[in-house]
């Protein structure tokens, strides 16, 4: 899994998330700072990327488009620092793997994750 990290959060999570194996990218060092939420989404279902982000966007573009990629891990949490919530993402990452490469939308919140597979369905 290689995760595509939204200009809303810290470059800092690229290394945080390659110390547990997990290869990341910030979308800073591959695209444009003003690129649209659409664009991140194509580039991210392109190139097989799972967008992690803290803006609800793009789970709403997901069900606007019924999409069934790319994957999206949205935080819900006040500290979106490495520090704070790095240790509950990395785990709901690794078991929710397998649903994540085939098409999910994973919600982090402080102390649950929540998973609906895609395309998103009333």
């Amino acid at each position: 899994m290689k995760l595509l990290i939204d200009m809303n959060l810290s470059p800092d999570w690229v290394g945080f998330l390659g110390t547990a194996g997990i290869e990341a990218v910030h979308w800073a060092s591959v695209g444009a700072p003003d690129a649209l939420d659409m664009d991140i989404m194509t580039f991210a279902a392109a190139k097989d990327y799972v967008v992690l982000t803290n803006d609800l966007d793009f789970g709403a573009i997901l069900a606007a488009t019924n999409g069934a990629r790319p994957s999206v891990v949205q935080f819900r949490a006040g500290d979106l620092s490495p520090d704070a919530i790095g240790r509950h993402l990395i785990d709901a990452l690794r078991r929710t793997e397998a649903e994540l490469e085939q098409g999910a939308l994973l919600t982090i919140e402080p102390g649950r994750a929540r998973m609906r597979l895609l395309p998103l369905r009333d």
